[in-house]
Order: C-alpha cells, then sequence, then structure tokens
C-alpha cells in the first residue's frame, strides 16, 4: 500500500487555490538544504516540478553546448581563425556557457519557489542574454572576418 504523501499539497482547482488539503501527518522529510533554499509554501504537483526540472536541463545542455564550441575552437580552428580571434570566440562562447549555467540555476529555483507560494512566474532573464551575448558573439566575428582580414 503506498503512504500518503506528509508534505502538504495544494488544491490547484479551488477558487481559494492556495489552501492546503492535506495536513502534514509528520515532519515533512525534506533535508536542511531543501528547506532553506525552497522555503514553506505547497507541495506543487509533481508533473509541475518534473517541467521545471526538464526545463533546467535543457538550460544545462545549452550551456555544454557552448563550452564544447569554446573547447573545439580553441583548439581546432588554428589554421581557420588568427590567434587573437581564436581566443576571443573561444572566451566569448566559455562566458555564455558559464552565464547559461548559472541563469538556468537561478531560474530553476525561482520558478520552484514561485509555483510553491502560488506566485506568479518570474520572467526569463535567460533568454535575452542568450540572445544578446550570441547576436554580440555572431556580430563580432563577421566585423572581423569583413575587416580584420584586410
Amino acid at each position: 500500500m503506498i503512504e500518503p504523501s506528509t508534505r502538504p499539497r495544494c488544491d490547484m482547482n479551488s477558487p481559494d487555490s492556495g489552501k492546503v488539503i492535506s495536513p502534514v501527518t509528520a515532519p515533512c522529510d525534506r533535508d536542511r538544504l531543501s528547506t532553506s533554499l525552497l522555503g514553506g509554501g505547497c507541495e506543487p504537483d509533481p508533473r509541475f516540478t518534473l517541467a521545471n526540472e526538464r526545463t533546467f536541463l535543457a538550460w544545462i545542455r545549452t550551456a555544454l553546448a557552448f563550452l564544447a564550441g569554446g573547447i573545439a575552437v580553441e583548439a581546432f580552428a588554428g589554421d581557420v581563425f588568427s590567434p587573437g580571434l581564436r581566443r576571443a570566440v573561444a572566451l566569448s562562447l566559455l562566458v555564455l556557457a558559464m552565464l547559461v549555467s548559472a541563469s538556468a540555476c537561478i531560474r530553476w529555483l525561482k520558478v520552484e519557489r514561485a509555483m510553491r507560494l502560488r506566485k506568479p512566474l518570474p520572467l526569463p532573464v535567460l533568454v535575452p542574454v542568450l540572445s544578446l551575448g550570441g547576436a554580440l558573439v555572431a556580430a563580432g566575428l563577421i566585423v572581423f572576418l569583413t575587416y580584420g582580414a584586410a
């Protein structure tokens, strides 16, 4: 027999959607780190938590792609680019990887807290940062390849 959850859950369909519908029958089994990171609130539907985790992992895959791209440019593009351009492109990609990775973690935590506290989801800061960073790297490459080779 499956034991009922000991964590409070929110009824998402009730008019008072923040109302706890199942009382806590035992202390929460979260460790101290989870409690300090996530705070209070109601346990959200596991589907939403898992969707948030999948989004986090998608951003981490994006960060790993930037990381691999930066390493590949530095390691294998010696004949294609000048040393200065190669290093600038590689460092730009590595910085983007770090920004995406850190932002993904912060975004996951903010969304998880918002779901637990029944607050609106935060706006994604990561999307404009990634778009602007990619555009700047591409613009720098275009300018350098157009005017720097002369």
